[in-house]
């Protein structure tokens, strides 16, 4: 694999980077975005299809006669966070920052599309087949690979094998993490309303106490994991809000608790869920309060596919060498959206090491940037995937 125009490349894709960097939008409000994107693919001569998803854009790079195809994914949207860092390219947009690199997967994925067009153009590619580009909205907790994928990604475009890449603060510049099986955590929200008969906190034998109620729930849903749980499964459920009262001497009527489930098979999310009905059912009678338990499925886990799997390893092998292909990471209890792409089509997810991570500069962080370093070796990456998944 030539890329002797890698150095050039690379540049202007990290001044694409900074650009984008610069100007964050939101879930499924990508336009500026989206439009950079697509201007970018149509001068490279690519067929480009607008739209999916609000603002998603898929491009496809057709190779040769062959049938096969997969997807490459990138995410493009921004988190509603304030950005503290002060270098030039920092949000123009107050409240809004690239604060976990979709700018950096964007600008990437856009260099490999180029890598791969010129290399078409003067037949130094080997492969044969379809590539789909596929550039995302909303992976920031709105769904949009779900929303993709009901509007028809995979009938429109089909596919044999789906690949995703995230950078990783913590992780070496430029290794890559290859982990056959779960990789990212499924995500579920709840919010658990309680409401009791309001009295004075000196008679409280006249009402019912929602407070007291809501604390023994806290107390009891602890024992989910750790008695309903297999101990060799990861799971996690956490409660992240309590929410009742206004005054010193009154009984509230209501208290509102809230809170996350995690864990990486299907059924364990069945597990947990029927776990926390059972729970409320128990406390509400016992407290003589009424609790209405709203459960929200949110992503699913992400599962890497043996196939894709090893193919990424193969390739990351070749691309970083083999001391810098990690395999042996224990899987992240974040959630991920591209799993409901996966979840149709075999797919792999990767994490791109993003250097050490220093000064608060991790994800999610107000400090976090992207390494613009990295973004030649997330190029090489994506080249190579095509040629070795589509080698005739």
């Amino acid at each position: 694999m030539n890329l002797d125009f890698l150095p050039e490349l690379s540049a202007r894709i990290a001044t694409l980077r900074r650009d984008l960097h610069a100007h964050p939008e939101l879930a499924f409000q990508e336009s500026r975005t989206a439009s950079v994107v697509a201007e970018h693919l149509k001068k490279l001569g690519l067929e480009v299809f607008e739209g999916i998803a609000k603002t998603g854009v898929v491009a496809r790079l057709k190779l040769g006669k062959g049938d096969r195809a997969i997807g490459l994914r990138a995410d493009m949207d921004a988190l509603p966070l304030p950005e503290l860092n002060t270098f030039p390219h920092r949000s123009r947009h107050e409240g809004r920052m690239h604060a976990c690199g979709h700018d950096g997967h964007t600008a990437m994925l856009l260099g490999a599309a180029e890598a791969l067009v010129r290399l078409h153009e003067v037949g130094r590619l080997n492969g044969s087949g379809s590539v789909y580009f596929i550039f995302q909205p909303a992976e920031e907790h709105e769904g949009g690979g779900r929303v993709m994928v009901e509007e028809g990604l995979f009938e429109r475009f089909p596919m044999q094998m789906v690949f995703g890449l995230h950078n990783w603060p913590g992780l070496p510049a430029g290794s890559i993490a290859v982990i056959e099986g779960p990789v990212m955590a499924g995500a579920d929200r709840f919010e658990i309303v309680i409401s009791a008969r309001g009295a004075h906190a000196a008679m409280p034998h006249q009402g019912s106490d929602a407070i007291l109620a809501g604390a023994e729930l806290v107390q009891a849903v602890q024992s989910l994991v750790s008695r309903s749980v297999d101990p060799l499964e990861a799971a996690v459920v956490s409660v992240t809000r309590f929410q009742a009262g206004h005054a010193d001497n009154i009984l509230p009527e209501q208290a509102v608790l809230g809170g996350t489930v995690r864990c990486f098979r299907p059924e364990l999310q069945d597990t947990l869920e029927a776990g926390l009905e059972r729970i409320c059912s128990g406390i509400e009678a016992m407290h003589r309060v009424r609790i209405e338990l709203k459960y929200e499925r949110g992503y699913p886990p992400t599962i890497n596919a043996p196939e894709p799997s090893f193919l990424c390893r193969e390739v990351a092998r070749q691309v970083v060498g083999g001391e810098q292909v990690l395999t042996h990471l224990k899987p992240s209890m974040g959630a991920e959206d591209f799993a409901y792409l996966s979840r149709v089509v075999p797919g792999c997810y990767v994490w791109l090491g993003n250097g050490p991570g220093e000064g608060g500069c991790m994800l999610h962080s107000p400090h976090y940037d992207f390494n613009d370093e990295i973004i030649a070796t997330g190029i090489r990456y994506w080249v190579r995937l095509v040629e070795k998944a589509l080698a005739p």
